[in-house]
This record gives C-alpha cells, sequence and structure tokens, in this order.
C-alpha cells in the first residue's frame, strides 16, 4: 500500500510507517482526505457514491496514528491508481464515460467527418463541449491531487515516527524546480508543409520540440520530410495511426492497428506515441509497445474523452511510461475557450512549477500560421525561455524526460555516516532533496550545498 508514495519520492522505505487498513466498503466511492484532496476507492470511513464540493466523508478524521505507524482507513495505491488510470469515471455520477457518453454519435460524427466543412466541424465540437465548466472534477485548469494525497501522506507517516525531516531523490536533474516539454502533433497537410517553419521559430528560442506524425491516411509522409525532422535534432513520434477516431473502437481493432503502429515506430526510430483526440483506454496498453505515452490529460474537460489523471508528474502504466498533457492544447484555447493570449497557459504553468511537476504543452502546425495565434505562440516560448533563464524549468524533448524519470525509478539512496548518497546510472545528476514537515503536509529543500529552498 505504500509503493506509490515511495516510488514518487524514491525515499528509504524505512522512513514510511503506513499501516494496513483492514477491512474496507466493498463499494468504491468518492471521499476526501484532507480539505482538498478528493479520492476515490474503498474507504472504511465511509465514501459517495456522487462526486460533491460538500460533504464528502473526510478519511482524515479517521486516520490513526499508534506507537508502529499510521493506521488509514483506505488504501494509498488502490487510490492514487484509481485517480492516475482515471478509475473514478466508473461512477454514474460523474455522467463521463471511459469514452464519451454518445458512442453512436461519435461513429456518425468521423464517418461523415472528411465532408463536412470546417466552420460547421467546430461548431459541433463547441456544442458537445458546451458544458464543459459545470464539471466539478478534476479540478480546472490544473488538478493537482494525487501530489497533494502524497504530501499529506507522508507529513502523516513523518509526525508518527517523530521525525521532522525525509530525505528523497528530487525529481528532476541538476536542482531544476520543474519540467517542461514541447509537442507538434501534424495533423493535416497543411500542417506537414509548415512543419520546417516551426522548427525555424522553435530553434530561435533555443528549443526542440516532438512531432507527433500520423503515419497513414491523413497525408503523405515522405522520407525527406521524416529526414528533415531528424536532422535538425527534433524528435520524431508517432501520432495514432490514421486519425479517425476509431483507435479503441474495439479490443480487436485495437491490436490490429497497433501492430501496424508499433511497425511504424521502429522504421521511424520513434519511441513515444500519442493517440488521436486524445482517446485512451489503459487496460489496452500493453499492445503499446513504446517506452512511454502522452495520450492522458491532466484535467480532461475541454477534450472528447473526459476524465483525466490528476497529477502533474510522469508514471508507469505497467512498462510504458505515461507524460501527461498538463496544459490546455492551442487548439481548445482559440476555439472553445476564444482566448488569444498565454494568461491560461501562465496561470497552468504556475501551479505545475509550485507542485514541481511537467509542463506539457501541445500546439499544432496546423493552427498557429495565421498571424494571432502565432504571435501568441512567441509569446508562450518567451515565458518559457524566461524561466529557463532562471534555472528553474528544464526544457527538454519526452524521450529526454522518459530517459531520466527511468533512470531515476532505478536510483536508491544510501545512509553513510549521517549522510545520503545516491546511486545508481544517472546518478551524477540526480540530487538528494528533503521532505520537511510542514503543519499537514510537507515542503521541500535540497541539501545544504544546493542554492535553493523549495516549499
Amino acid at each position: 500500500m505504500n509503493e506509490n508514495l515511495v516510488e514518487h519520492y524514491r525515499c528509504a522505505e524505512s522512513l514510511i510507517a503506513l499501516q494496513s487498513p483492514g477491512s474496507l466498503e466493498r463499494t468504491p466511492g468518492y471521499f476526501r482526505f484532507g480539505p482538498d484532496a478528493i479520492c476515490y476507492g474503498q474507504c472504511s470511513a465511509g465514501v459517495s457514491r456522487k462526486f460533491a464540493k460538500n460533504g464528502l466523508p473526510d478519511a482524515l478524521e479517521h486516520s490513526i496514528t499508534n506507537g508502529l505507524g499510521v493506521r488509514l482507513p483506505f488504501d494509498p495505491d488502490q487510490v492514487c491508481n484509481n485517480l492516475r488510470l482515471e478509475r473514478y469515471l466508473a461512477t454514474s455520477g460523474n455522467n463521463q464515460g471511459p469514452m464519451d457518453p454518445w458512442p453512436l454519435a461519435r461513429d456518425l460524427y468521423y464517418f461523415l467527418r472528411p465532408a463536412i466543412p470546417a466552420g460547421l466541424r467546430k461548431h459541433l465540437q463547441i456544442l458537445y463541449l458546451r458544458s464543459w465548466d459545470k464539471i466539478a472534477f478534476p479540478n480546472w485548469p490544473v488538478d493537482t491531487t494525487v501530489e497533494k494525497l502524497f504530501g499529506r501522506l507522508l507529513a502523516l507517516s513523518m509526525k508518527a515516527l517523530k521525525i521532522d525531516q525525509v530525505p528523497f531523490i528530487w525529481f528532476w536533474p541538476e536542482e531544476f524546480l520543474s519540467c517542461a516539454i514541447l509537442t507538434h502533433d501534424v495533423e493535416t497537410s497543411r500542417g506537414r508543409d509548415f512543419c520546417q517553419q516551426l522548427m525555424d521559430l522553435d530553434d530561435s528560442f533555443g528549443i526542440k520540440a516532438s512531432f507527433q506524425i500520423v503515419p497513414e491516411g491523413r497525408y503523405k509522409v515522405p522520407d525527406h520530410f521524416l529526414d528533415s525532422i531528424r536532422q535538425r535534432q527534433f524528435e520524431l513520434n508517432i501520432q495514432d495511426l490514421n486519425h479517425d477516431g476509431q483507435l479503441f473502437r474495439s479490443r480487436k481493432q485495437f491490436i490490429q492497428r497497433m501492430e501496424r503502429i508499433n511497425q511504424y515506430a521502429k522504421a521511424y526510430g520513434a519511441k513515444g506515441f500519442r493517440s488521436a483526440v486524445l482517446y485512451r483506454n489503459v487496460d489496452w496498453y500493453d499492445q503499446v509497445h513504446f517506452p512511454y505515452d502522452m495520450s492522458i490529460p491532466n484535467v480532461a474537460h475541454l477534450e472528447a474523452q473526459k476524465g483525466g489523471c490528476c497529477t502533474v508528474f510522469p508514471y508507469f502504466i505497467g512498462d510504458v511510461l505515461e507524460l501527461p498533457v498538463t496544459t490546455t492544447q492551442d487548439y481548445a484555447l482559440f476555439t472553445f475557450l476564444k482566448d488569444y493570449s498565454i494568461e491560461l497557459w501562465k496561470a497552468q504553468i504556475k501551479t505545475i512549477m509550485e507542485n514541481y511537476g511537467l509542463i506539457s504543452l501541445i500546439v499544432h502546425p496546423d493552427y498557429i500560421q495565421d498571424r494571432k495565434p502565432q504571435e501568441i505562440y512567441r509569446m508562450l516560448l518567451a515565458q518559457l525561455c524566461d524561466l529557463r533563464s532562471r534555472g528553474h524549468l528544464w526544457i527538454v524533448q519526452p524521450g529526454e524526460v522518459n530517459r531520466w524519470w527511468r533512470e531515476r525509478s532505478q536510483m536508491r539512496l544510501v545512509e553513510s555516516n549521517g549522510s545520503w548518497t545516491i546511486l545508481g546510472p544517472g546518478s551524477a545528476r540526480a540530487r538528494v532533496a528533503r521532505a520537511v514537515l510542514d503543519g499537514d503536509s510537507v515542503r521541500y529543500m535540497f541539501d545544504a550545498r544546493g542554492p535553493h529552498s523549495r516549499k
């Protein structure tokens, strides 16, 4: 029951003192763990089948500290997995299922889509999303429930053990506060033809992004186009198979299509995958033969498939590392919200950095070719560069995040004569940090040699 907490912090298991909850309610539901951490799972303190902002049972009040640790009325690993893997969508109280509530309408839309004018498509999409701001959970515009849960659990454990600090392996290399990846999904031939100019633009700010290519159906993918991305040291990944919205239509079809997608990955030398429209079904990820995936939003209010993983950190789904989409897509920003500014992006970046997480951005070459959206994109790039210049932000390609997170997952802390050392591949870039007790949660700081204090 401590696996996810230990994995998140990469700390010594002996410093975690959370005990088995024993018997649990058979039926899962919503409950709180403190004032602002919404959980979903089985809980002996009571649950609500429907989400409600007020009146949810508070499991923190039923957590008991004894001489051996903290006895919880729920299983933290179960709750964490229910959030990250969107298991809470199984409840009818959300009015949202694992795909969308109208599968026949979705199928009809994608069947007719090639013949639907772009203006009418946008109108239908806006109509579909008209009640997005009424969805109460996950929390818009960034949900950090998993991080709140981890911080509160660690604080409880520290109190039980009567310790005020827990050393752990810092989340990012070289004491960076946070990490950012910039991704470009190429959706049409018009977007494909703009990729050279987009690479010029990214390069002018010293940022290397990743390009997700649709290998079949949408547009031709000549070798010289792929080579141009590789030669300029941008990353090349796969986006779906043909972007027809039917990848997850059935398990059989998914297996058939993923076999072809995996073949394209080998041919392109691609390590990352993203599904079209951010459709997903984590129960089928055993067929995803990629080191990492980028298809699960943090909050999916403005996506065709609702839900959200409620975390701003990478996490493993079996052998696949998930790099969640933690910010609003450019298309949603410009089309649905009609917001031609970077204020929402800035607010999301601020929240993510306050939680030391991954800033994951999707900007399409198809939708930033006009002057107005391109100006907004330049402002975004300037914002990222400013944060990088202060030494706060590690801006890299998704593949580098995958390499780091896998290395970190194999590192371990070793104590010798009162000091802690990190062992394992890549440990030269790693830093020892400390979680310091701060009321009912924790704040972070580096060892004395580090120049920063983190809260």
